[in-house]
C-alpha cells in the first residue's frame, strides 16, 4: 500500500471510530430513555449483552445487521442510530420546490410538509393553508398520538369523536388524533395554520 492509499485507509479508519464512537452514545441513550438494562435490551434485539455494552463504550465496530437489531428493539430507525452526535452543530436549507405539499381530498386545503423527514416516523409538522370552506378528513393515527393546531389566519374548526371546538388567528387547538378527525377551515376569509402531530412520544435525553 502507497503512502496516499496508507492515508485513505487511515482517515476511513478514523471516521469509522467517530461514527461507532456517535452511534455508542445514541445507543446507551435510547436504552436508557426505555429504562432497559444491557440483558433486557439483549434479550428484545437478539443481540449479546457483551456486544451490546462494546457498542456503548466505543469498543467495536458493529455490523449492520447488529445496528438493525438494535433499532428494532429501540423503536427507532437505522438513520437515527447512525446519526451523528447531537452535540455537532448543522445549518439545513430547504427551497420551496423541495418542500412536499399534501393536498385535501376536496382541494381546497393544503399541507406543506415543513418539518424534518428524519422525525416523520414520530413527529410532523405542517404550514396548513386552505380556502373558505376546506376539509381536511383524517383517519385514525396510532394511539396516544396527538395533533396541534395554532391559527395564524383566519377560522378554524375540529371535530373529534363528535366533539367540535373553534379556533381564531392567535388562538390553538390541541386533541387526541387517534381516532378519525377532521380539521375545517370556516367563515369566508382564506385560513393558515401550524399543525403538529405527535404520533408517538419522544425519546428525550
Amino acid at each position: 500500500m502507497g503512502v496516499e492509499g496508507k492515508e485513505r485507509h487511515r482517515d476511513l479508519e478514523t471516521g469509522a471510530q467517530v461514527l461507532s464512537g456517535n452511534m455508542g452514545k445514541t445507543i446507551q441513550r435510547l436504552r436508557k430513555a426505555y429504562n432497559l438494562s444491557l440483558s433486557e435490551l439483549a434479550e428484545q434485539s437478539g443481540v449479546a449483552k457483551s456486544i451490546i455494552s462494546q457498542i456503548e463504550r466505543n469498543e467495536t465496530n458493529p455490523t449492520l445487521a447488529t445496528i438493525w437489531r438494535l433499532s428494532q428493539a429501540l423503536d427507532v430507525s437505522i438513520e437515527r442510530v447512525l446519526a451523528s452526535a447531537d452535540e455537532e452543530p448543522f445549518i439545513e436549507k430547504s427551497s420551496k420546490a423541495d418542500t412536499p405539499i399534501l393536498v385535501s381530498d376536496d382541494g381546497k386545503m393544503k399541507l406543506a410538509i415543513i418539518g424534518w423527514i428524519k422525525t416523520i416516523e414520530w413527529l410532523q409538522w405542517y404550514d396548513v393553508q386552505s380556502e373558505p370552506g376546506g376539509v381536511l378528513d383524517s383517519d385514525s393515527h396510532q394511539r396516544g398520538s396527538v395533533e396541534c393546531l395554532s391559527v395564524l389566519e383566519g377560522e378554524f374548526e375540529v371535530e373529534v369523536g363528535g366533539v367540535t371546538q373553534q379556533a381564531k388567528a392567535g388562538e390553538s387547538l390541541r386533541y387526541r388524533c387517534d381516532r378519525p378527525h377532521s380539521v375545517r377551515c370556516i367563515g369566508d376569509k382564506p385560513g393558515r395554520a401550524t399543525m403538529v402531530c405527535i404520533l408517538k412520544a419522544a425519546v428525550m435525553d
